[in-house]
């Protein structure tokens, strides 16, 4: 796909403020379309991982029943197949679902799957399937966010409701005890306000940060105490995705147009704020690199952005993508890979 051409070194005018433009260049990334076997259309694609022990990037790819996993070196895409699909209610519709999550664990990969409301275990280098648990009794919510949590060896689980007429249920993280990798047993859940939105674990410190929904608030979770121990305001009611710094401590909050950082290690003060463009969704942080992406679906754009030790942003680059296109994970060096639901593919972005 062409990309856009090279941004001159003036001021431009994006999301009605005035920012400097970015020192690289959008001439300067490739954009890659790698599809999915089996994807003729949209494809309900949302939360994938990348594993850096592998370098493999692990799609989840709902409807179709299967999860791809995709070689960075080579982009030589593998299927693992055989996942339950089935319909949920979504905006007053039915839609069919399956896979829609994955989480890196310890030399294990845990997929959530919406088609029957199970969370299963993956071999990260053979893909050999082990067992799939049930998320409830009930059948009332389905798994919406997964990851693990390595500071207590836990399996974190945000959720959905499987229709509007059980709400209720899904107002709670699901929490399983994984220090058995390969079989997970349910342990507890942690009722809160409103469905929650997104996730990042600060193993370090012990804290798992989410959203909450409608109530407008991002949370932080002691991962031993399962208590909220923090609660702020960072000025939005429309909160999507998190990433994390964990060596600096900043938390990055994805507002809809824009990613707000916030000093989470210490007193939640809000220390910046990146315009990005409208429909962002989930947003990943390369620590290595120290770097911010952010997707816009709207403005078909990719934000990518470097942190500075006061957690300010320092826009690099605007990268030209597609229409839809949500959702992003940093891959090694400087390359990151967005999901394309309405072309059931992913794009690859990468520094040339």
């Amino acid at each position: 796909m062409k990309l856009g051409a090279v941004v001159s070194p003036i001021v431009l005018f994006i999301a009605s403020q005035i920012i400097a433009a970015p020192e690289d260049s959008a001439a300067n990334y490739e954009l890659k379309r790698i599809s999915l076997p089996g994807a003729g259309g949209a494809v309900a694609l949302d939360y994938f991982a990348y594993d850096h022990a592998t370098g493999k990037l692990w799609v989840p790819a709902s409807n179709t029943g299967s999860v791809d996993v995709i070689d960075e070196k080579t982009d030589a895409v593998s299927q693992i197949t055989g996942f339950p699909t089935g319909e949920i209610e979504r905006r007053g519709r039915k839609i069919t679902v399956g896979p829609t999550a994955a989480s890196i664990g310890d030399g294990v990969v845990y997929i959530g799957d919406r088609g029957d409301a199970t969370v299963c275990v993956i071999d990260a280098k053979t893909h050999a399937r082990g067992e799939c648990v049930p998320l409830s009794t009930d059948h009332t919510i389905t798994p919406d966010g997964v990851v693990y949590v390595a500071a207590t060896k836990e399996l974190w689980i945000t959720t959905r409701p499987t229709s509007s007429a059980n709400a209720d249920a899904a107002k709670a993280l699901q929490v399983f005890d994984a220090s058995d990798l390969r079989h997970l047993k349910w342990k507890t859940k942690i009722p809160l306000e409103n469905l929650a939105e997104g996730y990042a674990v600060d193993n370090r410190r012990g804290l798992f940060y989410t959203n909450v929904e409608e109530i407008g608030t991002t949370v932080a979770l002691n991962v031993r105490t399962h208590k909220i121990v923090s609660k702020w305001n960072v000025g939005s009611s429309d909160l999507q995705g998190l990433a994390l710094d964990a060596e600096r401590g900043f938390l990055f909050v994805a507002c809809g147009d824009h990613v707000v950082s916030v000093d989470a290690a210490h007193d939640g003060k809000i220390l910046d704020s990146l315009q990005t463009g409208a429909g962002l969704d989930n947003i990943d942080y390369s620590p290595e690199r120290k770097i911010l992406y952010a997707a816009a679906s709207q403005t078909a754009t990719l934000s990518i952005a470097e942190v500075g030790d006061a957690g300010k942003f320092h826009l690099k680059a605007t990268v030209p993508t597609v229409k839809g296109a949500r959702g992003v994970v940093a891959g090694s060096g400087e390359t990151a890979y967005l999901i394309d639901p309405a072309e059931g593919c992913i794009l690859k972005v990468t520094r040339k």
